[in-house]
């Protein structure tokens, strides 16, 4: 005889009371992150934000949505939540700021199986860091407890943001000219590309305890491996205010040469001084322990830059001393060339 006992959603895996602590816990670290835009608390069914149409003349949005990617996987092995919500950021905003958009708003999706409060409040930790570091605002979110759909202890994290732009101030590269310079910005690690790679090097060539010190790294390879994703949003918005900046390109999946092109006029190709930046450590650990080629490390990785500027030859000088006063590593690593439409856009010396 089947058994007619009342049925509860907790039940099924879904606790309401874990949700509503979670949303206690993360209520202060959202406010962290408010702007005087912002008309709403968490909680709501919209996030709401006022946009202060007097500082622009023809205002833009921008948009960008994103994730971590097998990042996560790290995370889940190692215990630490509290960083990828920064990763989460980082790739959204480094990518709207690169047409010159000021991020202003952030919401992002946390799924799990079933919701451990605590953690899933690390998590927005980072978010929250993020946001900070980017100078927008947390403005909500969903949270999606679903039983049976994640593995134990797992979770899934997407994000968007939303900025704005004044119309005649957009970047887009098409006043680009030859023999314009590239700056690169240094990255600090991985960023949040090419995991899956990185992965299974050290799950089947290197087979160490993360938590270890490594002897090529001076740090444990867990830490390289989680550094988050450096945020660029604020150095750069300091350099519009000031300098004519012509093309600008996130190093994020496809590193160099999938992304620079993005930003290029069609007649333009980048060449690039491989010699030009120093090489992290951790990379080289795993070009040497996965025996990479070098089209692989600069197609998969950052390879140690994370923004790339395209800019007027008199105005390097004046840019580097800016962003040596921003606590940023940047280097003249390349110039502007001329191409045919059949020739590669990235060309590496």
């Amino acid at each position: 005889m089947s058994d007619r006992s009342s049925m509860t959603y907790k039940d099924a895996g879904v606790d309401i009371e874990a949700g509503n602590r979670f949303v206690d816990l993360i209520k202060p670290l959202v406010k962290s992150t408010n702007r005087p835009e912002v008309l709403t608390d968490i909680g709501g069914f919209g996030g709401l934000f006022s946009l202060n149409k007097d500082k622009y003349k023809s205002p833009v949005l921008v948009s960008s949505t994103d994730g971590v990617g097998t990042k996560l996987k790290l995370a889940f092995q190692l215990g630490r939540h509290n960083t990828v919500g920064i990763d989460l950021v980082a790739m959204c905003v480094n990518d709207i700021i690169v047409q010159g958009a000021e991020p202003l708003f952030f919401l992002d999706y946390f799924g799990t199986g079933m919701l451990a409060p605590e953690k899933a409040a690390e998590v927005v930790e980072g978010i929250a860091e993020g946001c900070r570091q980017a100078g927008c605002a947390l403005i909500g979110g969903e949270t999606a407890e679903m039983p049976g759909f994640y593995s134990d202890g797992e979770y899934d994290l997407a994000g968007f943001t939303v900025g704005v732009v004044d119309r005649d101030a957009i970047i887009d590269g098409s006043s680009i000219q030859v023999g314009e310079v590239i700056i690169g910005i240094a990255s600090n690690g991985l960023h949040s590309n090419g995991y899956s790679l990185a992965r299974r090097i050290v799950d089947e060539r290197l087979q160490g305890d993360l938590n270890a010190v490594h002897p090529d790294l001076d740090e444990s390879l867990g830490d390289a491996l989680l550094r988050p994703t450096r945020i660029y949003v604020k150095s750069i918005l300091n350099l519009l205010r000031d300098f004519d900046i012509r093309g600008i390109a996130h190093i994020t999946g496809g590193g160099l040469l999938e992304n620079v092109p993005r930003v290029l006029p069609r007649n333009g190709k980048a060449v690039i001084r491989k010699d030009s930046w120093p090489k992290l450590p951790l990379f080289e650990l795993l070009r040497e322990a996965g025996k990479l080629e070098e089209k692989e490390l600069y197609r998969t990785f950052n390879y140690g830059i994370g923004m790339v500027l395209v800019v007027p030859k008199e105005s390097v000088d004046d840019i580097l001393s800016r962003l040596q006063g921003l606590n940023e590593q940047a280097y003249v690593i390349g110039e502007i060339a001329a191409c045919d439409d059949q020739s590669e856009q990235v060309e590496l010396v």
